[in-house]
């Protein structure tokens, strides 16, 4: 395996759990329709995620997923469970596509890089949901869930056809995110909040 086989892996496996961060069950139903197909070779411990019933079974929760984030309350109900889900779906799916990497590399990388991404995109997006709660009482949740979703099969999709790419997407949103948490904290100083 050439040195750009395994940046292209690594892309790859990060680009799909940034992608987790967003939607939990759609991108790994990505995953799963691509290597069910032909189109992704998957790591030998992960053909399961090949098969008919994988394809079916992520299906089924991604559709119950996306239709979730639009009932209002159980959007933030669900962001609570969302963000340990991402995380074990990011490095599940990072592993996944990571092939011919050795087994402590595979897993350190997605581990850290995959889980670590889905938490931070989740974190985000979850941060995100929380202050349109609070400014809009929850009316403007809808479109915060139609751009996630957008995100999620986006994202997916561009981390399958050019991985590098999709790998700028993620660091692009990753400082985009960075500079709102930061507006969100300048806003907001804990020293104000102590005050009121």
């Amino acid at each position: 395996m050439t040195d750009l086989d395994v940046a292209l892996s690594v892309a790859l496996g990060v680009g799909l759990a940034a992608a987790t961060g967003f939607r939990v069950f759609l991108p790994m139903m990505v995953v799963s329709a691509a290597a069910y197909t032909g189109h992704l070779p998957l790591g030998e411990n992960f053909a399961w995620l090949g098969t008919p019933q994988a394809v079916i079974m992520l299906g089924v929760a991604a559709l119950l997923e996306i239709v979730a984030y639009y009932i209002p309350v159980v959007d933030n109900l669900l962001d609570t469970l969302a963000t340990p889900a991402a995380v074990v779906a990011g490095t599940l799916v990072s592993a996944a596509v990571m092939t011919d990497l050795p087994p402590m590399v595979k897993w350190t990388t997605a581990i850290i890089a995959g889980g670590g991404i889905a938490g931070v995109t989740q974190g985000v997006t979850a941060l995100l949901r929380a202050k349109s709660t609070v400014l809009t009482a929850g009316a403007g949740n809808s479109v915060i869930a139609t751009a996630e979703l957008g995100g999620s099969l986006l994202l997916s999709l561009l981390a399958l056809a050019a991985p590098l790419i999709g790998l700028l997407v993620v660091v692009i949103f990753l400082w985009l995110g960075v500079r709102m948490m930061r507006k969100v904290q300048e806003a907001n100083p804990p020293d104000k909040v102590k005050s009121q």
